[in-house]
Formats: structure tokens, sequence, C-alpha cells
């Protein structure tokens, strides 16, 4: 028997049961099995001497059809060629996991975990976790009213995931990473967001991938161990002068990291490190170091003053009242736990609105980049600052600032521009901006909302294997424009794509609950909140 409930997604869900990922590998026989010395190594291959500290980065590779996916990890273990195992990360069942998620790094990276293991050829991988959910967003008629629908599946029993080793991994050398990255499209099925006494189809079966990486010294991407806009707050300040300790948000709690910087961190918004404190919010750019903490490259205080900051996509605008719903991915402040599931209208009105620093070309594009109340629409990504989230009302936003995003998008034409190449796209119907901006009750109209102008430059990180041209759907990460109706985006980095999704035809697969509309209204800023769980749990 299926069991769907309608409420607020919880945001510690730490009774679920672990959820187990087993990662297999089958390596090639002369690779796994082959003559090898006493200590694991072949006369011709790396020499094993002590231990290497790995870093664990947590990555996504995703389209556009899901707006949320986490997950809660309890362990993490590597087998080598010899069946010996080791542990990255092992937290008691009793306790909180350590989150994650993942669409907000689709393409870029995060890191969770450090720790020192044996050099070894490892061959596979076991990931334990308790929980695991993912958001989908729809806009259609629910009991024949128009209703933004917003339907989260919860995992409250472990499935059978698949995960893959695409090779074995050599751990050898003073330090390297790991790229654990969720293949988002691969681990869920979806159904109707929109109904609200039937679901179908649904279903979520995790596939990670594990990787090795290089982390260099002077990193430039996610593959070589930069990490880009990473947010969170400040609880502990070094006596050096020069570190802090960072917490970052999570929906099972936050989870710390180490910051240091140095004489080239850039610093916005606010003069220089002693000008942080405890409780800052702070957006940051840095390199994982060889001990897994974070030399800061950037750091931004967005709003110094900030008590409570939410961060996610804008889901309705309602410009006569000044008031915005969005969906927050990631959340943090004196009042969290307790604001209703991450999803929430804020008033705008006496906001200030400013533009990342993360990219620094603004001044060079062929179009004036601005952000304001008169052109946000729904589907550009935001950080918002507040002075408290109250129980009840709308809070009112201090600051509103437009963050980088990923977009999963077909090429369908290029023209040089100046020093940049405009690359033409064309979005996923699921994709947020051309979904969201038929919506009844907005002034900001897009001229073409599945379209996107995608500016690329020198500054552009290209990671792409697939051909950036016409035909290929890829996947781009910038600061995403309203520009008098037409999308545009300041591209910071390109990424091999995901392919679109077919939309639900089918009503197989039928769980059947009772759910009810937990925020509703007349006017703009109507929502549909449920939370599905399996069949028979």
């Amino acid at each position: 028997m299926s069991v769907a409930t309608s409420s607020a997604r919880p945001f510690s869900p730490h009774y679920f049961p672990i959820l187990v990922m087993t990662l297999a590998v089958v390596a090639a026989l002369g690779v796994t099995t082959g003559c090898g010395s006493r200590n694991g190594s072949s006369p011709s291959g790396p020499k094993f001497s002590g231990n290497t500290t790995v870093t664990v980065l947590l990555s996504g590779t995703a389209n556009d059809e899901l707006a949320e996916f986490n997950v809660g990890f309890q362990s993490i273990a590597l087998t080598s060629q010899s069946g010996k195992t080791v542990t990255l990360l092992s937290l008691p069942t009793s306790g909180p996991p350590l989150g994650a998620e993942f669409m907000h790094i689709n393409g870029t990276a995060e890191p969770l975990v450090t720790a020192s293991i044996p050099q070894d050829v490892y061959t596979s991988a076991t990931v334990t976790g308790p929980s695991a959910d993912f958001v989908c967003i729809a806009l259609g008629q629910v009991n024949g009213q128009g209703t933004l629908s917003t339907a989260t599946y919860s995992l409250l029993q472990s499935p059978a995931a698949t995960v893959t080793l695409p090779s074995p991994i050599t751990v050898t050398g003073a330090s390297m990473g790991l790229s654990l990255d969720l293949q988002v499209s691969q681990s869920a099925s979806l159904g109707s967001c929109l109904s609200p006494n039937g679901f179908y189809g649904f279903s979520l079966t995790p596939a990670f991938s594990l990787t090795p990486l290089t982390l260099s010294s002077s990193p430039t991407n996610a593959a070589n161990g930069k990490v880009t806009g990473i947010d969170g707050q400040i609880t502990a300040i070094g006596t050096n002068g020069s570190s802090l300790t960072l917490s970052i948000p999570d929906v099972e709690g936050p989870r710390p990291l180490s910051v240091s910087s140095n004489s080239n961190t850039l610093y916005h918004g606010l003069s220089g490190f002693s000008a942080l404190a405890l409780g800052t919010f702070v957006d940051m750019d840095g390199a994982i170091q060889s001990d897994g903490s974070l030399l800061a490259t950037r750091i931004a205080v967005e709003d110094p003053s900030a008590a409570d900051v939410v961060r996610g996509p804008v889901m309705e605008v309602a410009p006569s009242v000044s008031a915005l719903f969005m969906h927050a991915r990631e959340q943090q402040g004196k009042d969290f736990p307790g604001y209703v599931g991450g999803f929430g209208p804020f008033n705008f009105g006496s906001a200030t609105f400013q533009i990342s620093s993360q990219l620094t070309n603004l001044g060079s594009l062929p179009f004036v980049p601005s952000f304001n109340a008169a052109n946000m629409v729904p589907g550009q990504e935001v950080y918002v600052s507040a002075a408290s989230i109250p129980s009840g009302g709308y809070p009112f936003a201090t600051t509103m600032t437009l963050m980088p995003q990923t977009i999963n998008a077909s090429v369908t034409a290029s023209t040089k521009v100046g020093n940049f190449t405009d690359y033409t796209v064309s979005l996923a119907p699921y994709d947020l901006f051309p979904m969201l901006a038929v919506q009844p009750g907005q002034t900001t109209v897009e001229n073409n909302p599945s379209q996107v102008e995608v500016y690329v430059d020198s500054n552009t990180q290209l990671l792409n294997t697939q051909v950036l041209a016409p035909g290929t759907t890829l996947r781009f990460y910038g600061l995403v424009f309203n520009d008098s109706g037409t999308l545009r985006m300041d591209c910071a980095q390109v990424n091999d794509g995901v392919a679109f999704s077919p939309q639900p035809t089918s009503n197989s697969h039928l769980e059947i609950g009772q759910a009810r509309i937990v925020r509703e209204g007349s006017g703009p800023l109507q929502q549909l909140i449920t939370v599905i769980t399996p069949a028979g749990h």
C-alpha cells in the first residue's frame, strides 16, 4: 500500500531507514589481477607507500527536469583489488547523516569529506545513507484552478541502487580528489506533479559515478579542484586572522568546512578578512587544498546584517504587490528549521537588487546586464537575505542577488559578437523559464522564454567533450539576465549535456493517497505542496 501525505517536506528526516548504495566495477583482468609486488603495485605501475589524503567532492549531472535532489550519506567506503576495505566516511546510525543537495551543483563541485587512506588500486565502493528525495515543479489545473504544484518524492526504504566506477581508481601521492557525481536523470522517474489524488510512475534509484581527479595548486574548474558559489554562515574565526569555519546549509543539517585566505583573496561587499564576523553569511569561491580545506579566492557578503538567507529559483513574480514566490534549495539562519518546507514568498518592495561578483567580465558583454524589480522573471536563480522569516505573512527581503545557474539546452545557432560567440539555445518545455513564463498576473513578458542567448568568451571554461555547435545538447553555467524580454546568459562554464526527458504519458504504477493543499490563495502565489512516499512503505 502506498502512502501519500500533504505537508511541507520534513526538514531533517533522520528517521528514514538506511539507503545502501553499492558501487561495483568489472576491471580488466590485467589491471585487477595482474602480477604485482607484495605491496599491491606492479613492477611497472605506481609504487604504494603509506597513506594519501583523499577529498570527496560532490557534483551532479542533470537536465532541468527536477528542481531539487537531496541525498543523506551515512558512510562511504572503498574496496581494493585485493579485497581490503577502507573508510572515507563513517557516521553512527543513531545520529544525523551528512547531507547534500545536487541540483545547485549541476556541473560544479562541493566538498563533502576528507580522509587519509592507504595507497592502493580500488575497484569498488559502497555508499550508505538514510534518505533521498527529489522535487518536481509543474504548472497546470488542479481541481479546476490554475496551480503551481510542487511534488516531493521521499525515499523511505532502500532501493536497489545503480552506481559505477568507470575504471579502477589508483590512490597514490600526497593528496588527491574523488568526484562522486549523481547521475540525476538515471536516478529519478517522474509521474504527474499536478494530481493531488494520484501519483503516476514516480521512482527513485540513486545512480552515482565515482572518478578520480587531481587537485591543482591553481585550479580553474571543478575538474581540478576549484569550487564556486559555496554559501554558508561563519561559525568560527581563527586567531591567525586568515582562517574561519563555514557552516554549509543542507536539509539534513549544516556541515562544516575549514576555510583559509591569503593576500590574493578578493573581497566583495566588505573591506577584507578583518571585517568578517561570527554569524556573517558569505558566498565564496576557492581551491581545495591537500588537507581538504578551502583556500578562498573570492569572499562576498551580500548583506552584512542578514539574519536569514535563502537561495533558489524564482517561481512567480507578482509586481502588483511587490511579491515573489521562490523554491529554496538552500536556506540558513536564525529562523531555520521552521520555515515551511523550503517554499515561500518574499516581499521585495524595499529590497536592494544586486548581481553576484562570481563572474568578472560583465563590463565587456555586448549587452547591458541588469537585475532589478522590473526585469526579474521566474526561473532566475536568486540569493535572498532577510532580517527575519515570520511564521505568518510575507518576510521582507533586504537584498535580492542574481546568482549563476546551470541550464541544459540544445544549440540551434551561433554568431560572433565582438570577443564573444553568441550561442542561441533551446530549452526543454519543463524548464522553469518557459513553463513559468505563462503564469497569469505577471507584467514582465518574455519574447521567447524557451530560448536563451548564451555568450561564451575566453574566460569560459570549456569542459565539454561534445562539440559546441548547432544540434548539440550541452549544460551552460552562468548568470541569466532578462534583457528587454530576451534571456541572455554570461557563460562561465560549458559541460556535456543531458538528453531531454520525455514527459509522462502513462498512468502506470499508480500510487494513490490523500492530499490537501497546504498553501493556497485566490490570486498570485497559489501553491500545492505534496509529499509522496513509495508504495508499500
